[in-house]
């Protein structure tokens, strides 16, 4: 407490009766002296006498408040209505009138400052939401990159604070069209546009973005520390719901599809007007895929597949296969001898 009174009689009086209740207390005698003890030290509540020497109780009430916000109570010999409303005019939190009551002074500290205590607890803290170089502030409602403020519409910045304060949680298009919109149903691509405009004022490079990155098949995600994660440069702009654009199965920047290069040709053209990359190969496209140098094409035996469908050709006849000669005849064996005729056999001796 910091009492304020140039009476030592009656200062010394309120200083007792505040130490007996428990309070600190300390005594000046004039304004000046106040303000220098408030400055040195930011009081918990100051008894003020009106009629001060040199600079009124009024001029002081006034410098205190302008300072930051600190309870009064004005003491004063005068009754008069005028002085009482003049002096809750310039800020005073209570007002007695001398003589008074020391214990009834005590009560009406004791009021002041539990007024004083819950009015503070219910005055909200300044929010500031930041992600990276990007800081908020909701209730200011201004937003800044590096010190520099950002001039954003109120859905943009609506958006903006709805990423701050959930970083690193994907969110579909739908789920943000009822958070930031209110909105149950409606265009979708409402969404797109203004995430695509406030890539465009916050993002080093609106094409490849760092904060707000896109992801695939779900919505939009906050990266908080304004990196992607695993420290890639970050994806491509685009619509998550829609085609995929510089898909990762693609070595280009079209969308993917039946734009491709078809691998099993040899020049690596494609069926399609993309032109994206063959997956399977390190090269721009061109070159057998299972040649170890790319780019160059390896020939090929027989007949090449053809890239579109053509007329019918017939398939060439089918030569006949000419017969092996056949090899000389062997030469004749030796005719085999006839047998010997048998001769009879001579009758047995009688």
């Amino acid at each position: 407490m910091l009492v304020v009174d140039d009476d030592p009689t009656v200062a010394e009086v309120v200083a007792g009766y505040l130490e007996r209740a428990g309070f600190g207390v300390d005594r000046v005698a004039d304004g000046p002296a106040a303000l220098a003890r408030a400055a040195v030290r930011r009081p918990d509540l100051v008894v003020l006498d009106l009629m001060l020497p040199g600079m009124d109780g009024l001029e002081v009430c006034r410098r205190l408040r302008a300072e930051g916000p600190v309870p009064v109570i004005m003491l004063t010999a005068r009754g008069d209505e005028e002085d009482r409303i003049l002096g809750l005019e310039v800020g005073a939190d209570d007002y007695v009138t001398k003589p008074f009551s020391p214990r009834e002074l005590v009560l009406r500290v004791t009021s002041v400052l539990r007024r004083s205590r819950a009015a503070a607890a219910r005055e909200p803290v300044p929010e500031t939401l930041r992600a990276g170089a990007l800081r908020a502030e909701p209730a200011a409602h201004r937003a800044a990159k590096n010190g520099t403020e950002l001039a954003l519409t109120v859905r943009e910045f609506d958006l903006l604070v709805f990423f701050l304060r959930h970083p690193g949680r994907a969110f579909g298009r739908e789920e943000l069209m009822r958070e930031v919109w209110g909105w149950d149903f409606g265009d979708l691509s409402t969404v797109t546009v203004h995430v695509r405009r406030l890539r465009a004022k916050i993002e080093d490079d609106p094409a490849r973005p760092r904060l707000i990155q896109t992801v695939w098949g779900v919505g939009y995600r906050l990266e908080a520390g304004g990196e992607p994660e695993g420290g890639s440069p970050g994806d491509p702009a685009g619509d998550p719901g829609g085609e995929r654009v510089g898909g990762p199965w693609t070595g280009g920047s079209g969308i993917g599809g039946p734009g491709t290069d078809n691998p099993r040709t040899a020049d690596g053209s494609g069926i399609g007007g993309s032109g994206a990359d063959d997956p399977r190969t390190g090269s721009s496209g061109t070159g057998d895929p299972r040649s170890a140098d790319p780019g160059t094409a390896a020939p090929r035996t027989g007949v090449p597949r053809t890239t579109a469908p053509g007329p019918l050709v017939p398939r060439p006849p089918t030569p006949t296969p000419t017969p092996a000669p056949t090899s000389a005849p062997a030469p004749a064996s030796a005719p085999t001898p006839a047998p010997a005729p048998r001769l009879p056999r001579p009758d047995p001796e009688v």
